[in-house]
């Protein structure tokens, strides 16, 4: 397939512009060493049609969470989407990713904007929140960043219970900053917080902790903000699921000076790993430090209602020393899809969601318990995700479940954790009888 239409008589004609004659005469510089001498090891050229049907072919061996029963999660959710989401932010006035460059001409996109940061501030109740960040792990790795800034020191307290990538990602914007992580270990699994207790001093900057955690555990906040907050100067940095804020109590009331999450559960697919949504609140004398975008309300001179990008601290926009990062553009489809499904839903849509997905949760965790050879290692207080210990091959369940099209959970033994398990997921979607037909085969792995 050729992609550039030049007929041999425009590029003899381009050639003989730049005064070369062979196209290889543009390489002469590259040393023959290090040349190829031989033809490229790959098949020969095929037709677009050829092509199309050979992708294809490959598109089909992917699954489609329509065609299974999904009890993933990690990070990553399959929550119910309502219409009206796809409906709107494909409308061509909003299908775009990107926040104009002449922001002011496009109030509606603006206003969205203004909308969305509007209701994660609520959801949060933080003073203010930004336009929105690249993904989760990202804004992590951009707080961490932040808090150093603020408190002037170097030393990031981060809870094993985070999700592994998530500190990755930490550690490696923090790396060339000087930053130094130091991990707080498990108790069960939730953090040890009696090595908090011991380890956080006053050169620590900031204390990281995911609420609910990556195992689906719901921390101690009251005991963790009691421990920090003898310390100043130290931030207390939450990683939330925003949707578990429609049940829980919001990251505010612990006295959070930096919350930031993954929006993907607000009305964003799961679409092979993205585009996803990260999100950023923070206390209002934090301001001047966040990175990224504030779309904010003014009057204009006729005492009309108008928005603005407020502030921008990338370096495009303020001196180099003064800016706080790089990032350039917020998720602005993924953001608006938020901020409809977060108006659709309503602060008792959102509760309702939260509930089901934990009481649904709590119903298989229950169950699970009663048969012999499984255990859920998780105590009594967790939200939608549990982790799941087995006398048998983790292998062995994961086969069993796929050939009744069930995928079982993440196996958790890719991460740095030491230990096998499943971490199990469910949400709103799961029903009743897809909970039961889960349990049908443990039991019947159990009888073997």
């Amino acid at each position: 397939m050729d992609y550039i239409a030049n007929t041999p008589q425009e590029k003899e004609e381009m050639l003989a512009a730049i005064g070369v004659q062979k196209i290889a005469e543009l390489f002469s510089g590259i040393p023959r060493k290090v040349k190829l001498d031989c033809p490229l090891d790959i098949p020969a050229g095929i037709s677009e049609m050829e092509l199309a049907h050979d992708l294809k072919e490959i598109a089909q061996k992917n699954l489609s969470l329509g065609e299974v029963i999904s009890f993933l999660g990690a990070g990553a959710y399959d929550h119910y989407i309502p219409a009206i989401v796809d409906h709107l932010i494909l409308r061509s006035e909003f299908y775009t990713a990107y926040t104009p460059y002449q922001a002011e001409l496009s109030q509606g996109t603006l206003q969205a904007v203004y909308e969305y940061q509007s209701m994660i501030s609520d959801l949060t109740a933080m003073d203010l929140a930004n336009a929105s960040l690249l993904d989760g792990g990202s804004a992590l790795g951009e707080a961490v960043l932040m808090a150093s800034r603020i408190s002037r020191k170097k030393k990031i307290l981060i809870s094993q219970s985070l999700h592994p990538a998530y500190r990755e990602v930490a550690r490696t914007y923090g790396r060339q900053q000087g930053l130094e992580f130091i991990q707080l270990q498990l108790n069960n699994t939730v953090t040890d917080l009696l090595e908090l207790d011991k380890t956080i001093d006053q050169e620590t900057a900031a204390v990281v902790i995911q609420y609910p955690n990556f195992f689906g555990s719901i921390e101690d906040m009251n005991r963790i903000e009691n421990i920090i907050s003898p310390y100043k100067n130290v931030l207390l940095l939450m990683v939330v699921n925003p949707l578990a804020l429609g049940l829980l109590r919001p990251p505010g009331d612990f006295g959070a000076d930096i919350v930031i999450g993954e929006g993907q559960v607000l009305g964003s697919p799961l679409n092979y790993g993205g585009p996803y949504l990260g999100f950023m609140a923070v206390k209002k004398r934090y301001l001047r430090q966040m990175p990224g975008r504030v779309v904010g309300a003014t009057t204009d001179e006729s005492g009309k209602r108008g928005f603005v990008l407020t502030m921008q601290t990338r370096e495009q926009h303020i001196r180099r020393e003064k800016a706080t990062s790089n990032i350039c553009t917020n998720e602005a489809l993924n953001a608006l899809s938020a901020a409809i499904y977060m108006s659709i839903m309503g602060r008792q849509g959102l509760r309702e969601v939260a509930e089901q997905c934990c009481k649904k949760a709590h119903y298989l965790a229950n169950r699970i318990n009663k048969i012999p050879g499984f255990k859920v290692v998780n105590k009594s207080d967790y939200f939608h995700e549990f982790l799941l210990e087995t006398d048998y091959s983790i292998d062995k369940v994961k086969k069993e479940m796929s050939k009744r099209g069930v995928i079982a959970g993440v196996d958790i033994s890719r991460f740095d954790y030491k230990k096998e398990g499943l971490l199990v997921c469910v949400t709103e979607k799961r029903n009743r009888g897809e909970l039961d037909k889960y349990l049908t085969v443990l039991e019947a792995i159990s009888g073997e």
